[in-house]
């Protein structure tokens, strides 16, 4: 009688760990999870998913953006006429600092055409604002272009831990619920819930994690490349200043 139960007993954990094995598989996991479970795995998926697509393109935007202000100040500063930059550039690829560029000088050749009859320290001081005006609301269009998605980075790195969260506490207590209905403490009814809760915090901070390290990464890149567009404005508009004080 004895040897029968152990026998019994022996099958039962066979097919206890057999059962458990199977459950512990990612999909095993996702199948096994209800509808609210299914909803933050699928939630947090898209999320990290999404926020990779974002770095992706932020790393080969960055890099293009900075390649090329690299190129057009090495021929500002060439020394070459700025008319003859002017004519050059404008039809080039659009870009941050090119546009900046392209701003100022517009205001610049609209502005000398229409006081062509007139003089005046007014109007040179006028046009001087307009010109230093125009190309900050250039950057500031041209930086706002930049940080577009910036916003869902952030969302992702602060919220998907908490959503992980969620998907925990809902997994332990499924696991509670079943224990109670079939008054039954096993691993065969604890493990599912416990490794449905834990799955749902390993993605929630897989998401997290690279979208609070890339946007404190892009932001710095950003304020930086923010701060070289001012700088190229600054510098810009001393050269116009000085071609408008040469003319009175």
């Amino acid at each position: 009688m004895e040897q029968t139960e152990l026998g019994a007993r022996a099958v039962d954990s066979v097919a206890l760990a057999g059962s458990v094995a199977q459950d512990m598989s990612i999909l095993g996991l996702f199948a096994h999870a209800d509808l609210v479970g299914k909803l933050v795995i699928l939630m947090l998926v898209f999320a990290s998913v999404w926020s990779w697509a974002i770095i992706f393109d932020k790393i080969r935007t960055m890099k293009a953006t900075k390649r090329r202000a690299d190129k057009f100040e090495e021929a500002f500063w060439s020394g070459e006429p700025l008319d003859k930059l002017y004519e050059r550039v404008r039809q080039s690829r659009p870009d941050p600092i090119l546009k900046t560029f392209l701003s100022g000088m517009e205001e610049w050749r609209q502005g000398m055409a229409d006081s062509k009859n007139a003089t005046g320290d007014g109007l040179m001081t006028n046009l001087q604002q307009r010109i230093e005006r125009s190309m900050s609301v250039t950057i500031g269009r041209e930086m706002d272009k930049l940080e577009r998605n910036m916003t869902f980075l952030a969302n992702v790195g602060s919220a998907a831990p908490f959503v992980g969260l969620f998907g925990t506490v809902w997994g332990i207590m499924r696991s509670f619920t079943a224990i109670a209905g079939a008054k039954n403490a096993s691993l065969a009814v604890v493990a599912p819930g416990i490794a449905e809760a834990l799955f749902a915090t390993a993605i929630g901070l897989a998401a997290a994690i690279p979208a609070v390290i890339s946007y404190n990464k892009f932001s710095s890149d950003l304020n930086r490349y923010n701060d070289r567009l001012e700088n190229f404005a600054v510098e810009f508009s001393a050269i116009l200043g000085r071609h408008l004080t040469n003319r009175k």
